[in-house]
């Protein structure tokens, strides 16, 4: 239990910098997860190799990597409208979207505890940031992706179950790939872009990809999966509603998104830091009691 929160806050800590280097990649979204997940296959690809775990297993993580990649366009595609507050603010949805949608999956009551603690994290985003009627198309975007994010966490956690987690990486990242060049003319054709798409990185694009695709993806999601294999979707996902304020702070640092971190900013801050913890000690009393 004790790795599995160590794995979890380390690959929020990486999560923290993605919402960044979707402002300083100024190619078209759809290109960003692209060239995300091509970069991020080859680096784990000569690590892992391509294991045997039978087709069925496979369709099913490959479809799971392809829900994590259109979450991916939809987040920087509301960080693109709008900007990269807009985008990780909109994220605190997933807690609320993974408190409704686990219990689908895992055939149980939907808890009035989970429910609560995610509309305390959403709370405390609004405290944050306000939500400025201007990035309402921005706000669209992030909400959509944002239950995805939730659908992709929970689907993952039924799918691979007693599967390695470089395994599942590898499979996730190929197959999202995969899923994602079908899915990218339909994007298209919903939102026009409004900038060259299917263009080579170069300079400065390629750095920073490269930089996404190792640390915030390679890295990131392997801790992810790992610590899915020991806690539940809605705990990870809420732990999750600590990377808007890494990212937020440093949007406000690099990029001037601005406002002054005045009483309403702690107000926020304190408000998403008291959800975790709650969800937390509750993790680790279930734990606890189910050992007894």
């Amino acid at each position: 239990m004790q790795h599995a929160f160590l794995y979890l806050h380390l690959g929020i800590l990486l999560a923290g910098f993605t919402g960044l280097f979707g402002r300083l990649i100024t190619m078209h979204e759809v290109d960003i997860v692209w060239y995300r997940m091509l970069f991020a296959s080859l680096f784990i690809l000569p690590f892992t190799g391509l294991p045997k775990i039978g087709c069925k297993r496979i369709f099913n993580i490959a479809m799971c990597g392809g829900l994590l990649g259109l979450h991916w366009i939809l987040f920087y595609g509301s960080i693109k409208v709008s900007n990269v507050s807009i985008g990780v603010v909109c994220y605190a949805l997933v807690g609320f979207f993974t408190a409704l949608i686990e219990p689908l999956f895992f055939h149980r009551r939907i808890s009035r505890t989970e429910i609560f603690y995610s509309l305390i994290t959403v709370a405390g985003l609004l405290c944050i940031f306000s939500l400025d009627p201007r990035y309402r198309f921005g706000i669209m975007l992030g909400t959509i992706s944002s239950a995805i994010a939730a659908l992709y966490s929970v689907y993952n956690k039924q799918v691979t179950i007693g599967v390695d987690s470089k395994t599942v990486l590898i499979y996730q990242i190929l197959g999202g790939l995969g899923v994602v060049t079908l899915l990218i003319p339909i994007y298209l054709g919903i939102f026009p872009p409004s900038q060259p798409v299917f263009v080579l990185p170069a300079g400065s694009n390629l750095y920073w990809l490269l930089c996404l695709a190792f640390f915030c993806t390679s890295i990131l999601y392997l801790f992810q999966i790992m610590a899915l294999k020991a806690l539940s979707a809605f705990t990870v996902n809420l732990s999750y509603n600590l990377e808007p304020i890494y990212t937020i702070i440093l949007a406000f640092i690099f990029f001037s998104e601005g406002r002054e971190l005045n009483a309403s900013f702690y107000i926020g801050i304190s408000l998403i830091i008291l959800s975790v913890a709650l969800q937390t000690i509750r993790s680790i009393r279930n734990k606890n009691l189910k050992q007894d």
